[in-house]
C-alpha cells in the first residue's frame, strides 16, 4: 500500500509541471534532486555525502514554501592519536535523515538568475545499520518515529540559475539540531531543478 501512495505521488508531481512547461507559463514551483554534503560536528567530524530531493511551490514571485529530504550515506573518517603519527581508519555505520519545510524569500523575482535566502525547521534522525544503501534508507525512514530523532533549524542562502525550465541550484546553510545542546552542522546542496 505504501509503494502504491508514493508511485500515485510522484505520478502527480510529474504530471503537474508537464502540464504547466505546455503553457510555457515556468512561475508556479519547482521541483528538484540534488547532492547532499554535511559536516556533523563531532569529535572527530565526519564528512557525510548523499543524495536529496526537493519541491516548491511559489506563493509569489519572491517567496516559495518549500520541503525536502536527504539521505546521507555512510562514511569512513580517520583518527590521528596525540602522537601526531600513528592513524586509525574506521566506518562509520551512522547514516542521517533529514526533512525539512519552509520559506525561501527570493531575490530577483522570476528571472532566470536570483538568489534567495531560507530558513526551514524538521526533524534530523541518526540511525546505525551495515545494510546496503536503498535498505538503509527505507530502515532510517521506519526509526524516524522510534530513532534517535532530533528537531531541527536550517537557516541557509543559495543561488538558483535556470535557462527555460531547467536549471542548477546551490545552497548552503547551518543544519542545527538540539540534543543536550545546539549542534551546529554545515550542508551544502547542488543539483538540477525543474520550474513548472
Amino acid at each position: 500500500m505504501k509503494r502504491i501512495s508514493l508511485l500515485a505521488i510522484l505520478a502527480l508531481s510529474l504530471a503537474a509541471p508537464s502540464m504547466m512547461m505546455a503553457q510555457g507559463d515556468y512561475n508556479h514551483g519547482e521541483v528538484g534532486v540534488f547532492a547532499d554534503y554535511m559536516r556533523l560536528n563531532t569529535s572527530p567530524g565526519i564528512n557525510f555525502v548523499g543524495v536529496g530531493g526537493r519541491v516548491s511551490f511559489n506563493a509569489n514571485s519572491f517567496l516559495a514554501l518549500e520541503g525536502e529530504m536527504s539521505y546521507d550515506f555512510a562514511r569512513n573518517y580517520t583518527t590521528t592519536f596525540n602522537n601526531g603519527v600513528t592513524t586509525q581508519f574506521a566506518t562509520s555505520s551512522l547514516r542521517p535523515l533529514s526533512g525539512l519545510f519552509g520559506p525561501a524569500f527570493k531575490i530577483g523575482g522570476s528571472s532566470p538568475f536570483r538568489a534567495f535566502v531560507t530558513g526551514k525547521v524538521g526533524f534530523i534522525n541518526f540511525s546505525t545499520t551495515s545494510q546496503n544503501g536503498t535498505a538503509g534508507f527505507t530502515s532510517s525512514i521506519d526509526a524516524v518515529t522510534g530513532g534517535d530523532t532530533h528537531f531541527a533549524v536550517y537557516p541557509g542562502a543559495g543561488i538558483e540559475g535556470f535557462w527555460g525550465p531547467f536549471g542548477l541550484r546551490l545552497d548552503a546553510g547551518d543544519e542545527m539540531f538540539f540534543s543536550g545542546g545546539t549542534h551546529h552542522n554545515l550542508k551544502v546542496e547542488f543539483g538540477p531543478h525543474i520550474r513548472f
